[in-house]
């Protein structure tokens, strides 16, 4: 493979690659490989690293100006609060690139899994919409909708946390069914307080840590913004000794 970009190593030819190919099988890479080699092979030349990055990019719908720098904001706010919070090592951002953006993590599984961890993670969820709310003082619709929303999680992991997981200041032994649908919130305006209550103490979590780490928040985004793909490594070493021990958050008990 000849690459027209004048590139250094392996290494630096792969990193990219491998970020745009993120959320993609191993069987779909290796048919978007051989289509590549069979375009270029009736073009008559070898493939290039471009030609991969390319096709990774195509069918990706442009975004205006605008719309990428509100993704790059909103995404760069949920790097940022898993990152300061620890709740999970992120192992890129990206935007464009799967919809609107995304941010892949891994669970910090060595972490106790109590009532501050559950807030932090609450916190990481809704820091997206928050950091919009934050910069460009609205948000989008994007943060909620479907089953696997930012929303829709983090109203999950209240409910759980009020309901089974034994946090609650109210009854916190009984265990409700785990079977408990969201929509049984409509039933039960006291649990349904106490679910909202957990959501808005998780957002000004989040809003603290995007307040107090501003600068960090902007040049995550504007990295981002810039260049579409910013890898975990990139963030680890943007972020520095920024990050505060997850334990030094209030859990909610009254």
């Amino acid at each position: 493979m000849t690459d027209a970009a004048d590139h250094t190593s392996s290494t630096e030819n792969l990193r990219p690659l491998a970020l745009l190919a993120m959320g993609r099988t191993g069987a779909d890479i290796e048919r978007l490989v051989r289509e590549v080699r069979r375009r270029l092979r009736r073009a008559g030349r070898a493939m290039a690293w471009a030609d991969l990055e390319a096709a990774f990019r195509d069918g990706q719908a442009a975004m205006s100006d605008d719309l990428r720098w509100r993704a790059s904001m909103h995404e760069a706010g949920h790097a940022a609060v898993y990152m300061l919070t620890g709740t999970a090592d992120v192992n890129a951002a990206s935007i464009g690139l799967h919809g609107l953006g995304m941010v892949a993590t891994s669970a910090n599984d060595h972490l106790p899994q109590n009532e501050a961890w559950l807030m932090n993670t609450m916190a990481a969820l809704l820091a997206g919409r928050t950091a919009e709310l934050l910069v460009i003082g609205e948000v989008l619709a994007g943060a909620g909708g479907g089953d696997e929303s930012d929303l829709a999680r983090a109203t999950v992991m209240g409910l759980a946390a009020e309901t089974q997981l034994g946090f609650s200041a109210y009854q916190p032994l009984l265990c409700k069914p785990p079977g408990m649908a969201m929509s049984d919130l409509a039933l039960d305006r006291q649990l349904a307080e106490r679910v909202n209550a957990r959501l808005l103490a998780a957002e000004a979590i989040a809003r603290n840590l995007l307040e107090q780490h501003r600068d960090l928040h902007h040049e995550i985004a504007t990295r981002l913004n810039a260049t579409g793909i910013v890898s975990g490594d990139e963030l680890r070493e943007m972020i520095g000794g920024a990050a505060d021990p997850p334990s030094q958050t209030s859990p909610m008990r009254k």
